[in-house]
């Protein structure tokens, strides 16, 4: 007997603890191998996507050990420069490529921190605006990375969905390196 084709809803309800509740989505996936790699098609995302535009390195980590394909916004998220520029060698395009909900590849490589990452992307031509990449730096407490990205024009003054500036991150995680850098 054949099994009966995921719902947009089973899916749904995968998908969306994807961004943040790791216990959620490992019994859901024991329960329910085929949801690994479905997308949501009213967020366009998987899970994976949705757990790497969030920087949640711990269910994004489970879910390519469960053979998640891993892709170029995953690995800049984890701050894997060399597979970073394995997936530039294969298509150079993709340097100002956006992931899910149009968020850059350059705001996954700052959730990572790895500043020779984004030096690398800059140098290989990406030229994404830098002003949300400092939100995910200060969302993470990436000092380097936000001092980076400083440097390439982001706006100190740009907002978050939740309103929210860079120096308001910074003083919510009491933050003082970040702080300072800010004010």
């Amino acid at each position: 007997m054949a099994q009966q084709p995921l719902t947009q809803e089973q899916i749904r309800n995968f998908v969306l603890p994807a961004h943040g509740n790791l216990e959620v989505v490992q019994q859901l996936l024991a329960e329910e191998p085929r949801l690994l790699n479905e997308k949501y098609l009213e967020f366009d995302e998987t899970a994976l996507e949705a757990a790497s535009h969030v920087g949640n390195r711990a269910i994004a980590q489970f879910l390519l050990d469960q053979g998640a394909p891993m892709n170029i916004y995953t690995a800049a998220m984890f701050g894997l420069q060399a597979e970073v520029a394995a997936f530039l060698d294969q298509d150079p395009k993709l340097v100002n490529g956006n992931g899910v909900h149009g968020i850059s590849l350059l705001f996954h490589a700052a959730l990572s921190g790895n500043v020779e990452q984004a030096e690398m992307l800059a140098q290989r031509g990406n030229n994404q605006n830098p002003d949300q990449p400092l939100l995910a730096a200060a969302m993470y407490g990436r000092t380097a990375m936000a001092k980076w990205l400083l440097e390439r024009g982001a706006d100190k003054t740009a907002k978050n969905f939740r309103d929210q500036t860079a120096l308001d991150i910074a003083q919510l995680n009491e933050d003082q390196a970040l702080i300072e850098l800010l004010s």
